[in-house]
């Protein structure tokens, strides 16, 4: 947008802002995607008078073509894995080697559609796909997923974490819904914020008539069927942990937040 477009401050009409016309989007470069059966990893450091240069590349090695559908970088190991999924597999790259590090072969039962690390655990990915499931993984030991979700009734096209608070996952569906799940017992706090007995001072120990906070379980929170058609992508806001939004294929995008009852149950 232009700099000099602050719509902050503004008070117009809507209809004033189609005097601001936004700036031409310009081409900066063309990668040749020719070799679909290549992970390449360009370098974010390198001049961007010459962007097409690509600092290493890896190859998939099997019968046939084979292609990557989806890939996610992990948020730890300083950035230097990538997680990848090629028909119903997932595999784990060590970009500083460009070697293979796991692969979770028959991940889904058809293609995988998404991945997406937790933020907070750093052996744990969440994948999505076509078999209508939504799985969660411990990299370390890839024989069976940590947990299974089979809430939807179509393909899942897109799984993610909460930036902030891990227990709460989005998954969007071709059922033209949108799912809010509350994974307690996966997440980086499974048993909620923990008070030392040293952090309670006189007289603050609990009466016999006192009401004990039940612990949060796996469920899913909220269901929202605002969309009328597929739902291709889910993405929480990057500065409000407790919004969202999701965007369909009928060109509808949805903005919602967790409810208000839950919020309070996490942070107090």
């Amino acid at each position: 947008m232009p700099c000099d477009w602050d719509t902050g401050s503004s008070h117009e009409s809507p209809d004033s802002d189609s005097a601001h016309n936004p700036q031409t989007l310009e081409l900066l470069c063309h990668l040749n995607d020719s070799a679909l059966g290549n992970a390449a990893c360009p370098n974010p450091t390198l001049p961007t008078l010459n962007p097409q240069k690509v600092s290493s590349t890896a190859t998939l090695e099997g019968k046939g073509q084979l292609k990557f559908t989806v890939g996610k970088w992990s948020p730890h190991h300083n950035c230097s894995q990538l997680a990848t999924g090629n028909d119903t597999a997932i595999r784990g790259w060590d970009l500083r080697t460009m070697s293979q590090i796991y692969c979770i072969e028959n991940a889904h039962g058809q293609l995988v559609r998404d991945l997406d690390f937790n933020p907070n655990r750093q052996y744990y990915l969440a994948s999505c796909g076509d078999d209508c499931k939504v799985r969660f993984w411990d990299v370390r030991n890839v024989q069976e997923p940590v947990k299974t979700l089979e809430d939807h009734s179509h393909w899942v096209w897109s799984v993610r974490y909460n930036h902030s608070h891990d227990q709460l996952v989005l998954t969007a569906s071709s059922d033209s819904r949108l799912i809010l799940s509350n994974m307690v017992s996966i997440s980086s706090e499974p048993f909620g914020q923990l008070v030392d007995d040293e952090d309670l001072s006189d007289g603050e120990d609990a009466q016999p008539g006192d009401k004990v906070k039940e612990p949060l379980t796996d469920s899913v929170v909220s269901t929202y069927e605002e969309h009328e058609d597929s739902v291709y992508a889910a993405e929480w806001s990057s500065a409000d942990p407790w919004l969202f939004a999701s965007l369909s294929y009928d060109g509808r995008l949805v903005i919602n937040r967790v409810p208000r009852a839950l919020k309070y149950r996490i942070l107090l």
